[in-house]
């Protein structure tokens, strides 16, 4: 089956995954695959304009990782994950995603100095 996207982390992303329990992000990444293989809203929501969120739940814990699009390639569409957090109350705090904001700026100024 086909992934309507490819996916990659930016360091801060990648350590938090490598942070947690091997089985905690396991699951993380299990989500991501089906994430990519079919469109679910509690896998992978929109949470602003340009910022999206990978949503998992496991044993208690609701692990988020923030992500942006990146379609600037005619030949794949890209998700950029930003950094991960266990999110602890209902809405994800501006202060996250003020940080993938931040994030998605950087990545696009970098890749356009290339």
């Amino acid at each position: 089956m086909d992934n309507y996207f490819e996916i990659i982390f930016l360091k801060e992303a990648f350590e938090y995954l490598q942070s947690l329990d091997i089985k905690h992000s396991n699951k993380i990444l299990y989500n991501i695959r089906k994430a990519q293989q079919k469109h679910d809203s509690d896998l992978f929501k929109k949470l602003t304009d340009e910022i999206w969120e990978f949503r998992t739940l496991y044993q208690g814990f609701q692990y988020r990782l923030l992500a942006f699009w990146d379609k600037t390639s005619s030949t794949e569409t890209l998700v950029v994950s930003t950094h991960g957090f266990v999110k602890k109350q209902s809405k994800v705090p501006n202060t996250e995603i003020a940080k993938a904001e931040t994030q998605r700026k950087k990545y696009f100024q970098t890749k356009l100095k290339k």
